[in-house]
């Protein structure tokens, strides 16, 4: 198995075994597109995204392994409250990941996460659905 599904499968796990202010089931996808009636539930979805591999020493490259980890619900208009709280999830998640080594895949280090969008607007406007993404990378050494 490539390296970067690896990854995309111990970070859904480590998600998994975290302890958060609601009930999370991460999975692993390579398309998380949802219908609008399975987005009534919270889905929270972990896409491979991309590698970067740059030469470390003579006989050793770094590549660094960027996972997508995406919350999406259908979120009622206007339900600001609604929105926080699932914002305030997605930073759990992130503190779950943040530093740590993946149980799933130790040999790989924790570098970096990007939440962007925090709020994917259109997804907002036209579908009535939180969409919000973190893109967190880990490096390994080969």
């Amino acid at each position: 198995m490539s390296v970067i599904v690896e990854i995309a499968d111990a970070v859904a796990a480590a998600i998994n075994d975290g302890t958060y202010a609601e009930p999370v089931t991460a999975q692993r996808a390579y398309r998380p597109s949802f219908d609008l009636e399975e987005l009534g539930m919270l889905k929270v979805t972990v896409v491979p995204r991309s590698v970067i591999t740059a030469n470390l020493a003579r006989q050793q490259s770094q590549v660094d392994c960027t996972v997508d980890v995406g919350l999406q619900q259908r979120v009622d208009a206007g339900d600001d409250a609604r929105l926080d709280a699932l914002l305030d999830l997605a930073e759990e998640i992130g503190d779950q990941l943040r530093h740590k080594r993946l149980t799933g895949y130790p040999q790989a280090a924790w570098v970096s996460i990007e939440h962007e969008p925090v709020v994917a607007g259109e997804h907002l406007d036209e579908r009535s659905t939180l969409t919000t993404v973190m893109s967190v990378t880990y490096r390994v050494r080969r």
